[in-house]
């Protein structure tokens, strides 16, 4: 009877996913074009153009939230893993403040980027919306990495100790190399999960003008989620179909994330287990 849920279960996700994908896709296709993705929004709005300024500013949006998250993630879970010991009291809060990360509302972490930074600089920016995804990111990476460091081979850190290498030593050029993949795996995970975010970016990031730029900081950045939002409020046709576009792109690109990250941890599980 259990098996039977679980299986219903899974199988409703699976046509619930499937039936959002074919209901973006077919919605989206039709504004879907070569100069779609490689041209600008006109700079006062109204029908045409693309959304290149859009595609390259959530690009950078996203990699440097990516490159904020990404060393404090892994760096807190070798400390759980490697140092802090099952009744180390420190690594049990940070191991609650991680949870309590992770359930965090988005809307939540864009209000305190909205006060961190915002706010005394007086101005959107792209920069206020890499920090509000980085937070959202750090709990996924740290999460990610402390149970692939779990799945390094006890034999490995043994051998280290016995040829007398010291403990950072041995974790820099033994444990961290055989878990790369798992730790790449969970920060592309985090990637697709931060690319889609809507309420911090429309908080910190919502306010910018259409032209392309890799400016992140002092002024908004242009990305696709808010994108799709202002698209889908303009209330006009045209308007409708950008934001169906829009919506395809973005669900390809963390589809795209996805399934790739599902194929580098498989091959990380079976290099460890080898």
């Amino acid at each position: 009877m259990v098996q039977i849920g679980a299986t219903a279960s899974a199988v409703l996700a699976v046509a619930a996913l499937a039936i959002v994908t074919w209901g973006v896709a077919s919605r989206g296709a039709s504004a879907l074009s070569l100069d779609f993705l490689i041209k600008d929004p006109p700079q006062f709005g109204g029908p045409g153009g693309g959304i290149a300024s859009a595609i390259i500013g959530t690009g950078l949006i996203v990699a440097l939230a990516t490159l904020i998250a990404t060393p404090v993630g892994v760096l807190i879970a070798l400390y759980l893993v490697e140092f802090a010991g099952q009744r180390s009291r420190f690594g049990a809060a940070l191991r609650l403040a991680l949870d309590l990360m992770q359930g965090l509302p988005s809307v939540v972490v864009g209000l305190f980027v909205l006060g961190l930074i915002v706010e005394p600089e007086r101005a959107d920016s792209g920069f206020a919306g890499s920090v509000a995804l980085s937070i959202i990111m750090l709990p996924l990476i740290a999460r990610s990495s402390q149970e692939v460091l779990r799945l390094v081979p006890g034999s490995l850190r043994e051998a280290a100790d016995a040829l007398g290498v010291s403990r950072w030593r041995s974790i820099l050029t033994v444990v961290l190399p055989t878990a790369m993949g798992g730790i790449v795996t969970g920060m592309i995970l985090a990637v697709a999960r931060a690319a889609g975010e809507t309420a911090p970016l429309l908080i910190v990031d919502g306010t910018f003008t259409n032209a392309t730029t890799i400016n992140l900081f002092g002024h908004a950045v242009p990305n696709i989620p808010v994108s799709i939002f202002l698209a889908a409020e303009a209330a006009e046709p045209s308007g409708f179909a950008r934001a169906w576009g829009e919506a395809l792109v973005l669900l390809a690109i963390i589809l795209v994330a996805n399934i790739g990250a599902r194929l580098l941890l498989a091959r990380s599980r079976v290099r460890m287990s080898g």
